[in-house]
C-alpha cells in the first residue's frame, strides 16, 4: 500500500528533525536556550510559535525586534531543518 503524501512529508519532517536539532545547538541556543526553554531572555519560546512556516521562515531570513537576520549565515536547508526540530518540540 503506497505512501500516502501526509504520510511522505511526515517521514521528510523526521530527517530534518536530527540536523535540526544540531543547527539550533550551534546558532540559535544562545538566545533561545538549550531546548528551547530560554533562561527570562527577550527571546520568544519557539515551542510557542505558531504552525506558520512562512512567518518563521521570514522572522529567521529577515530579523524581528531584537532578532538579527540570519539569511547570509543560515541555507534554506538549515532553515527548513530548524524548522522541522521546533515544530517537533511545539506546545500544544
Amino acid at each position: 500500500m503506497p505512501a500516502t503524501a501526509q504520510q511522505q512529508a511526515a517521514v521528510s519532517d523526521q530527517a530534518l528533525i536530527a540536523p535540526g536539532r544540531t543547527t539550533y545547538a550551534q546558532k540559535c541556543s544562545h538566545c533561545h536556550g538549550p531546548n528551547m526553554v530560554t533562561a527570562g531572555t527577550v527571546a520568544p519560546d519557539l515551542r510557542a510559535f505558531p504552525d506558520d512556516n512562512a512567518r518563521f521562515v521570514n522572522t529567521v531570513k529577515h530579523g524581528k525586534n531584537n532578532m538579527p537576520p540570519w539569511k547570509d549565515i543560515l541555507s534554506d536547508q538549515e532553515i527548513a531543518e530548524i524548522w522541522a526540530f521546533v515544530s517537533s518540540r511545539r506546545k500544544p
